[in-house]
C-alpha cells in the first residue's frame, strides 16, 4: 500500500476572460478590504492601473516597483508605501516579481494577498517567498503569504511576447517535473502534475503559432495552475536550487534559466527516479522526456544554453559550490561535481543524456 501525506490549503481561483477587472473588485469586496495597494512591476504597470480603476475607492494607490527576485530594498520600500497609505491588503498584478513583491508585503506587513498572474510562473500557488539580499536570494515558506485569491484572466496574458510566454511556461513544467520526484509527494500531487506537464506544453505551440489566441492561453494558464499548485505542496530539488543560484547570486533571468536548465538537471536525476520520468513521459508522449523538453524549447525559439544567457564557464564552480552548499532533498546524490557537471552541459546546451 502507497502510504503519503497531503494537505489542502484553502484558497479561492477564478479562471475566466476578462476577470481581471471584473473578478478582482469582487474578491476584494469578498475579503472585506477596503483600502488594497495595487503592486506590479515597470512594464506591467498600464495593467496594474486598469485593475486600479476597476477597485474604485478601494484602491489605496498603485505601486509599480517590483523588481527579478526581490530584492531587499525594494520590499522594504513597498512596506513603506502600504503602511504610509494605511493599506489593508495587497493585490499583485503581474509576473513572479510582482507575485514575489505582493509575498513579501504579506509576510512583513501582514496585509492579505490577491493574486492576478500575467504569465506562467506559478508562484501564485506557493506558500514559498523568496528575497535576494548581499547577491544571495534566500526562500522560505510561511502559511501567510499564499494568497486569499488567484484570478487567472488569459486575456492579461495575451500581451505576453511569445518568447516570454514560452520560457514561462517552461518554467511552469519545471515545478510539476520536481513535484514528481519530491519526497512528498502524494498520489493526487502526482495526477496533478501529470496533466500541469501536458496542459502546458500543449497549449505553447498553440499560443506561439497564434499569440492572441485566448483558448491557447486559458489552456497555458490552466496548466500553469495546477503545476503551480503541485509546487506549493511539494519540496523542490537541484534543479530549483540551482536556478535560485543562477539568478540570486549571477543576475540570469528567471524563466529563461528554468527552461536552459531543466532538461540537464532532469537527465541528471532521471536514473533514480524512473517513476517520474514515467510519468512525464506519458504526459509528453516520449520515452526521452529531457530530450522532448530540449527540442520543445529550441522548436518555439526558447534559448537553450546558459552562455546564451550570459554566465561565463569560469562562474560555474562557484555556481556548483553555492548549489551544494546546503542539503536538500533529490532523488540522486547531490555532488559538487555532478552538480557542475549539469552546468557543464547547460553551458554548451547540447542535447541532454542522463549520463551527466
Amino acid at each position: 500500500m502507497r502510504e503519503f501525506v497531503h494537505e489542502t490549503r484553502p484558497m479561492r481561483v477564478v479562471l475566466r476572460p476578462g476577470a481581471a477587472t471584473t473578478a478582482t473588485p469582487d474578491e476584494v469586496q469578498r475579503l472585506g478590504l477596503r483600502r488594497v495597494l495595487v503592486v506590479s512591476g515597470p512594464r506591467g504597470a498600464d495593467t496594474a492601473r486598469s485593475v486600479a480603476h476597476a477597485l474604485g475607492d478601494a484602491c489605496a494607490g498603485v505601486h509599480a516597483e517590483a523588481r527579478m527576485h526581490v530584492p531587499v530594498e525594494v520590499a522594504e520600500r513597498a512596506v513603506e508605501v502600504a503602511r504610509s497609505l494605511g493599506a489593508d491588503g495587497c493585490v499583485a498584478v503581474g509576473g513572479g516579481s510582482a507575485i514575489g513583491l505582493g509575498k513579501l508585503l504579506a509576510l512583513r506587513a501582514g496585509l492579505p494577498l490577491i493574486a492576478v498572474p500575467s504569465t506562467y510562473s506559478g508562484s501564485e500557488m506557493t506558500p514559498v517567498w523568496g528575497l535576494t539580499e548581499n547577491g544571495a536570494k534566500r526562500t522560505g515558506r510561511d502559511p501567510s503569504v499564499l494568497p486569499r485569491s488567484v484570478v487567472y484572466d488569459p486575456e492579461l496574458t495575451l500581451s505576453l511576447p511569445v518568447g516570454l510566454s514560452v520560457t514561462s511556461g517552461v518554467n511552469a513544467v519545471a515545478h510539476a517535473a520536481e513535484a514528481l520526484y519530491a519526497p512528498d509527494v502524494s498520489p493526487l500531487v502526482a495526477l496533478t502534475a501529470e496533466e500541469g506537464v501536458r496542459a502546458v506544453t500543449r497549449a505553447l505551440p498553440e499560443l506561439a503559432a497564434s499569440p492572441r489566441d485566448v483558448e491557447a492561453r486559458g489552456g497555458a494558464l490552466y496548466g500553469a495552475w495546477l503545476c503551480g499548485a503541485v509546487l506549493g505542496a511539494t519540496t523542490m530539488g537541484l534543479h530549483h536550487k540551482l536556478c535560485h543560484v543562477l539568478g540570486g547570486t549571477f543576475g540570469l533571468p528567471h524563466a529563461d534559466t528554468h527552461t536552459v536548465v531543466l532538461p540537464y538537471a532532469l537527465a541528471h536525476n532521471a536514473p533514480a527516479a524512473p517513476e517520474a520520468m514515467a510519468a512525464l513521459g506519458r504526459a509528453l508522449d516520449t520515452d526521452d522526456a529531457p530530450g522532448a523538453l530540449w527540442d520543445l524549447a529550441g522548436r518555439l525559439g526558447a534559448p537553450r544554453s546558459l552562455a546564451e544567457l550570459g554566465i561565463e564557464e569560469a562562474d560555474l564552480a562557484q555556481a556548483a559550490r553555492e548549489a551544494t552548499r546546503q542539503t536538500y532533498p533529490n532523488p540522486r546524490p547531490v555532488t559538487t561535481e555532478g552538480v557542475l557537471d549539469v552546468l557543464k552541459a547547460a553551458h554548451r546546451g547540447l542535447r541532454p543524456h542522463t549520463t551527466y
